[in-house]
């Protein structure tokens, strides 16, 4: 039977803006005790906060860096002492930096490190941390990572997200395969979102001129993609329209729910990468 959300405490790591802030809301409209993890911009989680707490239910702010294995177990330690216990976790931090993808040396050794800290190792520090209280849930647990389809292409904002959001969906089918049936562990690969921050980065290979060329398309704050960028990708996207937030965050709350899926990637694009 569905596993009821209600009264459960839920960590969303990157939980203060974007798709992480979106997931916390939608969580608390469940009736979840949410704990928003942020690094570097606690008024955006405070803002979060208060919005979940307008629906009736606890919410708290964590600080920690998605990158350091130390702070993801202590994010995780944290959020169990204020929420006084824990159900849930979604990993939804990550790091990347915008290059041109075919560029071997966009990125030096260091950014390689900091993208597999954040994209890898940071889920796995997660899930350890919260293992033991996992296993002492009545009900078990929940472990949720937010990926992406450049897990599943050859393409996105640098190729150390591609290749380390792909480790990522191996890692999770590993614990699912190995980490006992007292724990749920799933992937929700998101296409084309748009958001306050920023827009997940996306390649499309072009045929063009008998061969293929690349459009990298990124944006910052504050700036904007211009139209016929935009234009580009819906079209692009089989239901020509980007990925929608709130169906995205609803994939979450769906995977939190459904006690029959573990091991399993979810993908949600618009039909945007249909062959991943």
């Amino acid at each position: 039977m569905p596993y009821d959300l209600k009264g459960r405490n839920v960590l969303v790591t990157g939980g203060s803006r974007g798709l992480g802030a979106v997931i916390c809301k939608t969580f608390a409209a469940q009736g979840c005790n949410v704990a928003i993890n942020y690094f570097n911009r606690v008024e955006a989680a405070n803002d979060v906060a208060a919005e979940c707490e307008k629906l009736g239910v606890k919410a708290v702010v964590v600080k920690g860096d998605a990158c350091l294995t130390a702070e993801c177990a202590a994010t995780v330690a944290e959020a169990k002492g204020k929420l006084g216990g824990l159900d849930i976790i979604i990993a939804n931090a990550g790091w990347t930096k915008f290059t041109q993808f075919g560029d071997l040396d966009a990125m030096n050794e260091e950014e390689w490190d900091r993208c597999w800290s954040a994209n890898v190792k940071g889920p796995l520090a997660l899930f350890k941390a919260a293992k033991d209280t996992f296993n002492s849930n009545p009900e078990g647990g929940v472990f949720l990572i937010t990926s992406s389809i450049a897990a599943t292409s050859q393409g996105g904002s640098s190729m150390a997200y591609s290749v380390t959001k792909t480790a990522q969906v191996q890692l999770m089918k590993c614990l699912a395969a190995t980490q006992g049936a007292k724990t749920r562990i799933n992937a929700v690969l998101p296409g084309f979102l748009r958001t306050e921050w920023y827009i997940t980065t996306l390649l499309f290979p072009l045929l063009a001129w008998m061969r293929f060329v690349c459009l990298v398309l990124t944006v910052y704050r504050g700036l904007k993609y211009p139209q016929e960028t935009i234009d580009f990708v819906i079209n692009k996207a089989t239901l020509h329209h980007e990925t929608d937030l709130q169906d995205t965050a609803d994939v979450f709350v769906m995977l939190a729910r459904n006690t029959s899926m573990t091991g399993a990637k979810v993908q949600i694009d618009a039909g945007l990468n249909i062959q991943g």
